[in-house]
């Protein structure tokens, strides 16, 4: 993360934001089951097979398996997309999220969740080098790792400041949680169309953006 400028970082700040506010409208329609945080839901379906509930466990399955296929579509776009790549998926994006918002409006709830999940994993192939990803958007373990990291560098005389990009990465994750939910409280998953609004914004920016891949 510390290796890209300004507008790169500003970007990341956004789609970690977009990924709170969707995370918090999925989390709230199927009832304790996220669509970015799958370390969430890997502890979840361990809980839903001790527990023997075939709903849960197929649920939690497919979310699994939809965010991955998700993080495939994404990095396959990218690919096709050339230098122009986070635009691509940006714009991949935006149609999985307008595609989730079509789908709970004609009434299917669970179907438009799953797709949240497509979303937020092709989101995760925006910042890629080599094939890995150098941002990670979507889940925060490992943003809260480095932050820790580099606060122990501080106190060992490191810069003080490095730490910095990775809270207000997780800062922004956190306030798009927060939209998610009061979004949710006024509008239902209706809200989708907002992330897919904000998403397609996103993708304007990414397309003018120079590439730091």
């Amino acid at each position: 993360m510390l290796r890209y400028d300004r507008p790169a970082i500003g970007l990341a700040l956004g789609l970690s934001g977009l990924a709170g506010f969707v995370d918090a409208l999925g989390f709230l329609n199927i009832g304790g089951f996220f669509v970015s945080f799958m370390t969430g839901n890997t502890t979840r379906l361990g809980i839903e097979l001790a527990e023997g509930r075939i709903d849960g466990i197929l649920l939690a399955g497919l979310i699994i398996a939809l965010f991955v296929l998700g993080v495939i579509c994404g990095s396959l776009v990218g690919h096709v997309g050339r230098h122009r790549r986070q635009a691509a998926v940006l714009a991949f994006v935006t149609l999985a999220l307008a595609l989730s918002a079509g789908l709970y409006g004609a009434g299917q709830g669970i179907a438009a969740a799953g797709i949240l999940a497509l979303a937020m994993g092709a989101e995760n192939a925006v910042f890629q080098r080599d094939g890995e990803v150098t941002i990670g958007l979507t889940y925060m373990t490992g943003t809260l790792v480095k932050m820790g990291q580099r606060l122990a560098g501080a106190l060992l005389g490191g810069s003080k400041r490095a730490f910095l990009r990775h809270f207000v990465l997780w800062l922004s994750l956190l306030v798009g949680a927060f939209l998610g939910a009061y979004a949710h409280g006024h509008v239902g998953l209706g809200a989708i169309w907002l992330a897919a609004m904000a998403a397609g914004g996103f993708t304007i920016v990414a397309f003018f953006m120079p590439s730091q891949d």
